[in-house]
């Protein structure tokens, strides 16, 4: 099972993909720990493309039956060849430690050229609700 959406280049994408991400994994049965967790990685993923790519973006959401039996997949696809890089910034920062987010949340995480764009994904462990 997967779901997808396509957003726009707007700041209001990344308060729609969370939206969608929640309802998605709560329709699958997830715990409320994994829908946060995973809403905050969404929300790091969409403000970059938003931000970095300036182009619309398609975010996929991979249930544990269409991956793996323990994992959901997130991945964002965007116009922008560009690979995002991870760079390390003070604690009082005021932006720029989403994909130390992303990592830190994730047990996996990486991306993938496609056509003229990439696909930046990461895998969560699935936890269904009790």
């Amino acid at each position: 099972m997967h779901e997808r959406i396509v957003l726009h280049a707007e700041p209001s994408s990344v308060g729609a993909a969370r939206r969608f991400c929640a309802q998605t994994l709560e329709r699958w049965g997830a715990s409320n720990d994994l829908v946060d967790s995973v809403c905050l990685v969404v929300s790091e993923l969409v403000t970059n493309a938003v931000l970095h790519a300036g182009t619309s973006c398609e975010l996929t959401v991979s249930g544990p039956e269409s991956v793996a039996a323990d994992v959901v997949r997130i991945e964002v696809t965007d116009g922008d060849p560009s690979a995002p890089l991870a760079k390390r910034y003070d604690v009082d920062a005021a932006s720029g430690r989403g994909l130390q987010l992303v990592e830190a949340l994730s047990d996996r995480f990486g991306t993938q050229h496609r056509g003229d764009g990439k696909a930046v994904w990461c895998e969560v462990a699935w936890e269904p609700s009790r």
